[in-house]
């Protein structure tokens, strides 16, 4: 393995001059430091991860914690695409990606013991059940967190901003002659009750009133109880003439119990997803929902995540709501 020692001997400089040329410093001139990266890149350097954690105290390695209700993993295109932008933000920054879990091995650990066995500098916590006293522990631990979808007093926080979403969807099915609006919500979280509850404020301010079998508490991303809800509401003698769901994957569920009953969408029913993934966009007829910006929240939260590893006492805990944006789609008739 080529040294900074043998890239001295190499360039005709001192081991400090190469240090400096490697780290970037600026007291020596950029000539001399070009020179010695060219020399370094010719002779297959690559700095030891080791040595520099010794030197700086930081493992340049941050922990995600992902955990969704329904066990989709990375096959959960929402968070997937978050993930993926803050990966790619904290790669930007020289950070490598570890996923923390309760396993090493056969053996047990809660998440804040395999972040310290793992030594990450941070973790990013999103879609998990945030009660859950090992995430707690992790919280309220030594370590720099910040979490995505859910709010702590002393953690940073980057959110979407599901009221605003959820007004925008309501208004547009209004404006489109809906007065009879059905939603099936995701389970209990930050997240639905921000939209549960802006669901009912725009409705009210709207002065529409709906009974109360419109609203069924489903799960996310999950099809087959969306499946089961949706006929549900279609077996009502009053039935919705739309229905908005927990979400783009699991309106899958919605449209297969809707063609069961021999319904067309939108001209018999309408529908809203949320999200704006890829899915919504491709299907037939394309899916009204709302985007979220997946890219803008994976990049804050790594920004801010290595805001708090790199100047810890300079750490201002924040809450930053990022804005989606409404997708007109093909699935909501104008009555």
């Amino acid at each position: 393995m080529v040294s900074i020692k043998d890239i001295s001997i190499r360039c005709g400089v001192s081991v400090a001059t190469v240090s400096k040329a490697l780290n970037n410093h600026s007291d020596i001139s950029e000539a001399t430091k070009n020179y010695i990266l060219k020399v370094a890149k010719e002779m297959g350097y690559y700095p030891n991860s080791f040595a520099r954690a010794l030197k700086t105290n930081r493992t340049y390695n941050i922990g995600v914690l992902f955990v969704d209700e329904a066990q989709s993993g990375l096959t959960h295109e929402y968070f997937a695409n978050v993930l993926d932008s803050f990966k790619v933000e904290a790669e930007s920054q020289g950070y490598d990606i570890t996923f923390i879990n309760k396993h090493m091995g056969l053996r047990k650990m809660s998440y804040y013991e395999h972040s310290k066995y793992r030594g990450v500098d941070g973790v990013v916590i999103a879609c998990i059940d945030f009660t859950d006293p090992d995430v707690l522990e992790l919280i309220n631990s030594d370590l720099p967190v910040v979490t995505i979808d859910h709010v702590f007093d002393n953690r940073t926080a980057i959110v979407s901003d599901n009221v605003k979403g959820m007004r925008e969807l309501i208004q547009y099915i209004h404006k489109m002659g809906h007065r009879k609006i059905a939603y099936i919500h995701g389970a209990d979280s930050s997240v639905t009750q921000n939209r549960v509850g802006s669901f009912y404020r725009t409705l009210n301010e709207l002065n529409i009133d709906i009974p109360d079998d419109y609203v069924k508490e489903g799960v996310y991303h999950e099809v087959d109880t969306t499946y089961r809800l949706t006929k549900e509401l279609l077996s009502l003698k009053n039935r919705p003439t739309c229905i908005i769901f927990p979400d783009d994957f699991s309106c899958i569920g919605g449209i297969n119990a809707i063609r069961e009953f021999g319904l067309v969408i939108p001209d018999d029913i309408s529908i809203v997803g949320y999200d704006g993934v890829l899915l919504s966009q491709v299907l037939d007829p394309k899916l009204t929902t709302y985007m979220q910006d997946t890219k803008a929240l994976g990049k804050y939260a790594a920004q801010k995540l290595i805001d708090a590893i790199v100047i810890p006492k300079a750490s201002i805990i924040e809450k930053i709501v990022v804005e989606g944006r409404l997708l007109p789609g093909e699935t909501v008739k104008e009555l």
